[in-house]
């Protein structure tokens, strides 16, 4: 398969810019307004996930860190034709997974804020996870579409 080579270095850069995500600080949240604000990133929200709901955890795990790795993997292999472009549909919807993580976080955002309990802030890498995952999915429309050229 034929794809610009912009194509495959903006794939290849999620490669390094999804770990970032994980780790950078997706939201900044206090029991009280009179307290500091502690940082929340994807990894320490799974650290303290897993000892009270595995489950749950696991899920995050897999919407979260495995599924966009796994799409972009696999489109990096498909634009260096390894990999068949008859996967390209699952790779797609496996991206799209990691846009529930997005929801989920602006859900417990809004639900902690509706109930006046704490104070909630986003954080830088709130828009770095979700622009990492908009770019994911644009990846895998644009590689879609010059499959289906060839």
């Amino acid at each position: 398969m034929t794809v610009p080579v912009w194509l495959r270095g903006l794939n290849l850069a999620l490669l390094i810019l999804f770990p970032l995500s994980w780790f950078a600080p997706l939201l900044r949240a206090g029991l009280l307004p009179l307290f500091g604000l502690s940082d929340i990133s994807v990894v320490s929200g799974l650290q303290s996930l897993w000892p009270s709901d595995p489950l749950l955890a696991l899920l995050v795990t897999a919407l979260a860190l495995f599924a966009p790795m796994l799409k972009t993997i696999g489109l990096a292999l498909m634009h260096h034709d390894l990999l068949s472009p008859r996967l390209l549909p699952a790779l797609a919807w496996a991206g799209k997974l990691a846009m529930a993580d997005v929801f989920l976080i602006a859900l417990y955002v809004v639900i902690i804020k509706g109930a006046g309990i704490g104070r909630v802030e986003t954080a830088w890498g709130l828009w770095l996870f979700t622009g990492c995952i908009l770019a994911s999915i644009m990846v895998s429309g644009l590689t879609q579409r010059f499959a289906s050229k060839h």
